[in-house]
């Protein structure tokens, strides 16, 4: 059976540095476009980053380009998010996910885990 578990969330303060990491099991990364999006109370889904299927490239939101980096070990199918210089903007439940696109990872995500609150405050 296929999941995925997120950990690394926490309270940071504005301008702090945080990493979450996420493990998959049941299938492989490779198989996949994988990244995180998030979700902050009583906003839309929000992409923060993809690895596409296509080119094994990372695309970045615009929200979070040049603060937060994504690093992949496919063979041991985990996936990690560092994030610096965070802002209350970036306070919301961050979710690892798989699907066959970058639009659908955040979309409609095939394997998605149960997300870890990253909160960003004084």
């Amino acid at each position: 059976q296929e999941h995925m578990v997120e950990s690394g969330g926490g309270l940071v303060q504005p301008g702090g540095s945080l990493r979450l990491s996420c493990a998959g099991s049941g299938f492989r990364f490779d198989d996949y476009s994988i990244g995180w999006f998030r979700q902050a109370p009583g906003k839309t889904r929000e992409a923060v980053v993809c690895i596409s299927s296509d080119d094994r490239l990372a695309y970045y939101g615009d929200a979070v380009k040049d603060r937060f980096s994504i690093w992949v070990d496919a063979a041991k199918n985990s996936l990690s998010l560092h994030m610096k210089d965070l802002k209350a903007d970036d306070t919301a439940v961050y979710y690892c996910a798989a699907a066959q696109t970058c639009t659908l990872v955040t979309a409609k995500p095939t394997f998605w885990g149960q997300g870890t609150q990253v909160t960003v405050s004084t």
